[in-house]
């Protein structure tokens, strides 16, 4: 890959304040016409630059350690299990949900992985090892915690259609094709959306900072097409997966709703 132009290797501290102008201005809107969002604002922009400050140092240490792959490794594995737990979180009355979250998550990211390195697309290092993991979780995991929470909703929502399936002789894999394609499909929709106006509306992370670094626009093009399709295939397996496994387990043996998805989901969840 050819470099076309140099990047910018460090940052002040100013220069990183001055990107706050945009929020101090919304902060101020908002206490203006008492809108009731300043709060909300400070708080995520605070916690963005905590966790992502955190980060840095944490790069820093396994740029640094003899054990980076190790440390690297591990780390990936620490955010596959956040992942289920945030997922568990969400949506609390799922049985096992944070297992199956961990469980799909973890599986598409570790063929993320094996594609990604085992076929030399891109270097290995363990910072690429951990760069490559956060985009696919990250990607995937709001998609999953949608999935599951509208799982929850449809079926408080829409018990009186199931019951009605199962009276009329549906089978497990019956309800999951009825009732689980439209929850997929509207968990998918963010993701798909992203993947439909990709290089029009908006240029990929990925892509972004290659050409940053002067990477040759071509190659950054088709590195960040390898990437979008796997994150795209990784979102779509764990959601269907999330869903159907959610699914049955709110049947019994003798196709009954389970009692947990009698209950109605928590207000704010």
């Amino acid at each position: 890959m050819g470099h076309t132009g140099p990047m910018a290797t460090s940052i002040e501290w100013w220069q990183a304040a001055t990107s706050l102008v945009l929020v101090a201005i919304a902060v101020g809107l908002s206490v203006w016409q008492r809108l009731g969002v300043e709060q909300r604002i400070v708080v995520a922009s605070a916690r963005a630059a905590a966790q992502l400050l955190a980060v840095g140092f944490v790069l820093r240490v396994i740029i640094e350690s003899s054990f980076d792959d190790a440390l690297a490794v591990g780390w990936v594995v620490m955010m596959v299990v956040i992942s289920g737990v945030v997922t568990r979180r969400r949506a609390p009355q799922i049985p096992g949900g944070a297992a199956v979250a961990v469980g799909v998550i973890g599986l598409t990211t570790a063929v993320c992985l094996g594609v990604i390195f085992g076929l030399d697309v891109i270097d290995y290092a363990p910072i690429t090892f951990v760069v490559i993991a956060g985009i696919t979780i990250g990607n995937t995991m709001p998609s999953v915690v949608l999935g599951a929470q509208r799982l929850i909703d449809t079926l408080s929502e829409r018990r009186g259609h199931v019951e009605a399936l199962l009276a009329l002789g549906f089978d497990r894999k019956g309800v999951v094709r009825q009732i689980g394609g439209p929850i997929v499909r509207l968990a998918l929709v963010p993701q798909i959306e992203r993947t439909n106006v990709v290089g029009l509306i908006a240029l990929p992370g990925a892509m972004t900072g290659l050409l940053l670094a002067g990477v040759d626009p071509v190659d950054a093009v088709l590195l960040q097409l390898v990437v979008m399709y796997l994150v795209l295939g990784s979102v779509a397996v764990s959601v269907t997966a999330t869903v159907t496994i959610g699914l049955r387990r709110a049947l019994t043996a003798d196709l009954r709703l389970a009692e947990w998805s009698l209950d109605p989901p928590e207000a704010g969840h």
